[in-house]
């Protein structure tokens, strides 16, 4: 069998992976060689590893072509978890358009592309969510918050200089509702392991309301079971991925994070398919079954190659 994996991080996000040790625990239990690597490292052979999971290479944010090339030829020698078109369609957050069309219940969004009226997409948007007491502004593409702001319906010329500044540097922007629920029963992330739910974390209001953001530290999450509604529209933005992507076997692994509206319905606030983080410290059997799905698909690529399939 085929056991040699690849737990790709970087230098800057390794300290702030807590699931790391645990998962290499939980692979070694299984019988996986599990190797930490840095995705920036030129001096790894990635064609020796039977299969490379991407865990925490957050630093991708500061250099995302270099980021997708490295993850093409990863998989042009060997196999990469979650797969490229996945990583390529949930590192953008026009996903969620995608999503909604497929009647998965999303935080209402609008996006602004490089060279559009700032202020005229601000104004359209708050026209069009006239209950909005505050709206959130952010990049498609970032990671842990970064570049996110939080605005009253007031400081309708502060949202729309922000919005100006992200689009002068050619960066597309999602508009939300600032949805009060979040800051009294915060967020419910869900993760999933090949299609399962396996465990749940509540996380607190990270987006503060003088415009900064708490840094989401492990205090700020605490365990959890999802309720029945979460876990079926968990599944339900999972399964409109798989169909969306044309997969042909559920992913390996997910995470769903939820906010519930003013009716108390969930919404998906976040899909995390790329490198999310699973906070295993807060589910103590987690790892253990995350690496256990994980010697499933080892072995099935050891089958595979056996067999004289690609």
């Amino acid at each position: 069998m085929g056991n040699h994996l690849a737990l790709v991080t970087d230098e800057t996000s390794i300290a702030i992976d807590y699931d790391m040790p645990l998962l290499l625990d939980a692979c070694r239990e299984e019988g996986i060689r599990a190797e930490i690597c840095s995705w920036r490292d030129p001096d790894i052979e990635w064609d020796r590893f039977d299969a490379v999971l991407l865990r925490s290479p957050w630093s991708y944010v500061e250099s995302l072509p270099q980021f997708l090339d490295w993850c093409e030829y990863v998989t042009d020698v060997t196999y990469l978890f979650n797969p490229l078109p996945v990583v390529r369609w949930n590192l953008d957050k026009h996903y969620l358009a995608d999503l909604a069309a497929a009647g998965v219940p999303v935080v209402p969004s609008g996006f602004v592309a490089p060279g559009a009226d700032a202020a005229a997409a601000v104004r359209t948007f708050l026209a069009r969510h006239e209950q909005a007491r505050e709206i959130v502004v952010k990049p498609t593409v970032g990671a842990y918050s970064k570049d996110v702001q939080r605005f009253p319906r007031s400081s309708r010329a502060e949202a729309a200089a922000y919005v100006a500044k992200l689009l002068d540097q050619d960066r597309h922007v999602i508009l939300q509702p600032y949805l009060d629920s979040v800051d009294h029963h915060g967020e419910t992330d869900l993760i999933h392991f090949d299609g399962v739910y396996s465990h749940a974390i509540r996380k607190r209001a990270l987006l503060l309301a003088d415009g900064t953001v708490d840094e989401p530290t492990q205090d700020a999450r605490t365990a959890r079971d999802a309720a029945e509604d979460e876990r079926a529209v968990a599944s339900a933005a999972l399964d409109a991925a798989a169909a969306h992507l044309r997969l042909t076997e559920p992913l390996l692994y997910g995470r769903v994070d939820l906010i519930r509206d003013a009716d108390a319905k969930p919404l998906v606030l976040e899909l995390e398919l790329c490198e999310p983080s699973f906070s295993m410290p807060f589910s103590e059997p987690s790892a253990r079954r995350f690496a256990q799905v994980i010697a499933v698909r080892l072995e099935e690529i050891s089958r595979n190659r056996t067999n004289g399939q690609s």
